[in-house]
């Protein structure tokens, strides 16, 4: 085998290797990317009961129940639709009825989600910008409201 054959058959073997680490990499990552939706897109695109998803919208006043073992459920809305999520664990010292917050879990059959993480707002003025627009999309949304939005990312 001369230099350049050598040479070649190198960097072809780096071009496999590499193309199989990055292809390795785009498949993990396909399974573990959840994107935020709120409970309206969630009935609307009929998600599959299995699909884990992040959800975000207000939770429901009088849907908050708390139950042993710190099992809790309640709703979460858009101000069209309300998803029930189920959680088991401590809640964020800012989670309360008719305040922002964002699920992750994985969807039941039901349209229900059982989530592993909950999210609270940040402090009085602060929501994820997508809730934020979530809620503009669906008239809930008072411009008033929480003006220190702008600019803060979550």
């Amino acid at each position: 085998m001369t230099r350049r054959q050598r040479r070649l058959a190198l960097i072809g073997g780096c071009g496999v290797v590499l193309a199989t680490a990055v292809v390795m990499m785009l498949y993990a990552i396909g399974d573990s990317k959840v994107f935020f939706q709120n409970p309206t897109d969630v009935v609307e695109k009929h998600v599959a009961p299995g699909t884990r998803i992040r959800i975000g919208g207000l939770v429901k006043v009088g849907s908050v129940e708390r139950g042993g073992d710190l099992r809790v459920r309640f709703e979460v809305t858009d101000g069209k639709t309300a998803i029930p999520v189920r959680y088991q664990g401590i809640l964020p010292d800012l989670f309360r009825e008719g305040q922002g917050v964002v699920a992750e879990g994985k969807l039941e059959a039901g349209e229900i989600v059982d989530a592993d993480t909950v999210l609270a707002k940040h402090d009085e003025r602060y929501m994820p910008k997508e809730v934020v627009e979530s809620l503009k999309k669906s008239g809930r949304w008072q411009e008033g409201e929480i003006a220190a939005t702008k600019g803060k990312e979550p």
